[in-house]
Parts: C-alpha cells; structure tokens; sequence
C-alpha cells in the first residue's frame, strides 16, 4: 500500500503506542492503513505489540485520538499555505479560482450558508478537473487556523503545497467524512 494511505504508529518510552503523523519520530514504525476500523482492529487484536516484538499498550481511543491530530495537522497547513499565498478567501475571490482553473481544493466551512455553497459546488462541477470538496470544518475553526474572521469559503491553489496537504486530507478521509451528511442532498 502508498504510504500516503498508511499512518505510522512507535512505541513510546512508555510502552504506549504513539501515532507518529509526520513520520519523524525516532523507533521503528508500525504502519497501519489510514482508516477507523484498521486503527481500532490494530488496537484492540493487540497488533502493535505483535508487530513491534514486545508489550505495547495501545489506548481504546486510539482511532479518535488519530482523527483529532489529523484535523489539527490539516488545520495549521491551511493556516501555513494561507501565510504562504496558497488559499484564497471570500467567495468572489474562490468564484474566480474555480472558474480559471486554479484551485485544487475548495473549503467549506461546515455551518455555512447553503446558497453559496450550492453556488460554487455547481461551478466546481463544471470544470474539466473539478477541485476537491471538503467541509469537515466550522467557520471558527476556519477562522482561528487562517487568522481571519467568518470564513466560509476557502480555495486551496493548484501547487505542491495544495498535493501534500491532500495526502493528509485523504488520510483524514479514513477517520471522519469530507462532506457533511446534510450537504448529500443537496443538488
């Protein structure tokens, strides 16, 4: 399996299991599949310790601790790529992204209003290589991680940047949906 797909796990000096997202932490990696049921399977059959040939302690929480560090690892790259000139805000601003092609990610914040939103999926859906969606976080989670007040749309520009932090958003995938259940029925 891509290693994109996979979350690396050591062994903390404590014997406890560690999840280690940005692959830097110093021991040998337990890799388990980037999703719920890998991660709560792993914890629960005792895999880690199998894995690393001695006693580990895997928390039952384990799974939702993951989730939790990953939205907060794709939290501050949204703030780093803003710092960097990478996002636009504002809908205007993200209309015109979409419809020039630029944008390889669109950002919703989750409690904003349908209308816009309906908008800008319907220009996303129009294009030749549509942007990816997600809308996993509020408007004042958008807010702290960009530094700026009511965000509700966000573009994330084509660009390496844009293909890393998509890794961490499709391992996030695994632990909690992109999209919102009530934006499903949506046309």
């Amino acid at each position: 399996m891509d290693e994109a797909r996979l979350i690396r796990f050591v062994a903390g000096p404590d014997a406890a299991v560690v999840p280690d997202l940005a692959r830097k932490l110093p021991g040998r990696g337990l890799w388990v599949a980037a999703d719920r049921a890998s991660v709560e399977t792993a914890a629960r059959k005792g895999l880690f310790s199998r894995a690393a040939k001695a006693k580990l302690a895997a928390a039952p929480d384990l799974a939702d601790q993951v989730e939790s560090l990953l939205k907060r690892r794709v939290l501050s790259a949204l703030g780093l790529a803003r710092r960097a000139g990478d996002l636009t805000s504002g809908f205007e601003k993200v209309s015109a992204a979409i419809g020039a092609g630029r944008a390889a990610w669109l950002i919703e914040a989750s409690d904003g209003a349908a209308d816009g939103r309906r908008k800008l999926r319907a220009l996303v859906r129009k294009q030749s290589r549509p942007p990816g969606v997600i809308g996993v976080f509020s408007s004042t989670e958008l807010g702290l991680a960009l530094g700026l007040e009511n965000v509700i749309h966000t573009a994330f520009l084509a660009g390496r940047a844009a293909d890393r932090w998509a890794e961490d958003v499709q391992r996030l995938s695994g632990f909690c949906p992109l999209l919102p259940e009530s934006w499903r029925e949506e046309p």
